[in-house]
C-alpha cells in the first residue's frame, strides 16, 4: 500500500469526502474557528465516520507545507489510478459504440507540455473537469506532479481527472493519432485560430507553458496549430486560461 499524502483546504477534502470517505485516516481542523462553512464541514466529516483531531494553524501549516489549508486538513491514502490511457481510451470507445450516434462523446484530452508549476497544474485540472474532458496528460520529465499544492488549487478535480504522466510525449501523441484522435497545438504565430477549428471529434488540445510555448518536436507532432486571438496589449494567456479557452470552445461546438 501506498504511503499516505496530504490533502488541505474545504474543496479539496469536500470532494474526497463524497467520492471516497474510506481513504481518509484522519482530519485536523482548526480548533478556534467556528464558522458556519467550517461546522457544516465537520458534520459532513462525522457523517463519513471520519476521525477527527482538533489543531491549530500553525500545526496545520507544517502538515501541509503551506498557509493555505484554510483550518483542515487531512492524511489520506493515495487513491488507485483506475486507467492506464490506454485502457480509459478503449473504455471510452466500447461506451460510445453502445450507444446510437447522436449520444456518443468522443474523446476531449488536455496534453500539458512544460507545465511545472502546480498552480497552474491545479487551474488546468480544474477547468479539465469542468469542461468534462477525459484526461490530462503531461511528460513526466518535464512537469509537474500531483501533491497536496496542486489537490488544493484543483478544488478537488485531482481526484477526478485521470492526469498521465507518459516517458514520451510525442510518441504518445502519435498513439492518440492512431487511434483517430485530431492532435491540435496552440501557438501564437498560427495562421488559423481557434474558432475556425471544429473540435466536434475526438480531439487532444495541447499547450505548453508560458514564455517557452511546446517543444519543438511537440509541435512537429501535431495534426495542426492553432492561435487563440489576442485583441490587447498582452501576447499570451496564463495556460490555465488558455487551457479554460481551448477545452470551453470544444464543449460549446459539441453541445
Amino acid at each position: 500500500m501506498s504511503s499516505p499524502k496530504v490533502l488541505f483546504g474545504f474543496h479539496a477534502l469536500g470532494v474526497r469526502l463524497k467520492t471516497a470517505p474510506a481513504s481518509i485516516l484522519e482530519i485536523h481542523f482548526e480548533a478556534d474557528r467556528r464558522d458556519a462553512r467550517m461546522r457544516q464541514f465537520l458534520q459532513r466529516a462525522k457523517e463519513g465516520g471520519v476521525r477527527l483531531i482538533e489543531s491549530d494553524s500553525e500545526r496545520l501549516a507544517k502538515l501541509c507545507g503551506s498557509h493555505g489549508h484554510q483550518g483542515v486538513a487531512a492524511r489520506v491514502q493515495a487513491l488507485a489510478q483506475q486507467h492506464s490511457l490506454d485502457e480509459l481510451l478503449e473504455e471510452l470507445e466500447a461506451a460510445n459504440a453502445a450507444l446510437p450516434p447522436e449520444q456518443r462523446t468522443p474523446p476531449l484530452i488536455l496534453v500539458l507540455d512544460g507545465v511545472t508549476d502546480p498552480h497552474n497544474l491545479g487551474a488546468c485540472l480544474r477547468v479539465a473537469d469542468g469542461a468534462g474532458a477525459h484526461a490530462v496528460i503531461a511528460p513526466k520529465d518535464h512537469a509537474a506532479g500531483i501533491n497536496a499544492t496542486v489537490a488544493k488549487v484543483a478544488s478537488g478535480a485531482a481526484e477526478t481527472v485521470p492526469y498521465f504522466m507518459v516517458t514520451n510525449l510525442a510518441r504518445t501523441l502519435n498513439e492518440l493519432k492512431e487511434r483517430g484522435i485530431w492532435v491540435i497545438g496552440t501557438s501564437d504565430t498560427a495562421p488559423a485560430t481557434l474558432y475556425q477549428t471544429d473540435l466536434k471529434g475526438p480531439v487532444a488540445l495541447v499547450l505548453g507553458a508560458e514564455g517557452d510555448g511546446m517543444r519543438q518536436l511537440t509541435a512537429k507532432t501535431c495534426d495542426a496549430l492553432v492561435s487563440i486571438p489576442m485583441k490587447g496589449a498582452v501576447e499570451s494567456l496564463n495556460v490555465s486560461v488558455a487551457s479554460g479557452v481551448c477545452l470551453y470552445e470544444a464543449l460549446r461546438q459539441r453541445s
